[in-house]
């Protein structure tokens, strides 16, 4: 399982055909892949390695808090393109990439975890499968990948 995690400013998601929205201010954007053998062990690994994560700013400007420490907000988004390969030729490959019946499972143990660590009022999420426009305001910019063993 990867996790793709932006430190943000603002974020919004939004799903047209569903006339679905929502948004987050200071926290992050979290773009979750996962892959054929993930489970659970590594969505609870990944979702606690991203609450734990101290990437945001102390009153002297070091990256020494967490998530948890500044009441922030994250909104989670899955993105199975995270497993794309791009090694040969032009058009990536996502034969690594979960197929969507277990992936959507995963997706919403690791949204569970999520809250759990942090409170359902602080997860906001995208829906599973749908094409998404997704509005990122990256704050430093702050991106790192968390990657289950």
């Amino acid at each position: 399982m990867k996790a793709l995690v932006q430190r943000v400013s603002e974020a919004g998601v939004k799903v047209i055909s569903a006339n679905y929205e929502r948004a987050v201010k200071k926290g992050m954007v979290i773009l979750v892949g996962i892959k054929n053998g993930d489970s659970e062990r590594e969505a609870e690994f990944v979702a606690d390695k991203c609450c734990s994560l101290r990437i945001f700013e102390d009153a002297n400007q070091k990256m020494n808090l967490s998530i948890k420490d500044i009441d922030g907000e994250a909104l989670v988004i899955s993105q199975f393109t995270l497993y794309g390969d791009a090694s040969r030729g032009n058009r990536p490959s996502f034969i690594e990439a979960a197929r969507p019946e277990e992936a959507n499972k995963l997706y919403e143990y690791f949204v569970s975890r999520m809250r759990l660590n942090l409170g359902a009022d602080k997860i906001k999420t995208g829906l599973f499968g749908e094409m998404m426009e997704v509005k990122i305001i990256n704050d430093g910019p702050v991106t790192l990948m968390v990657e289950s063993k």
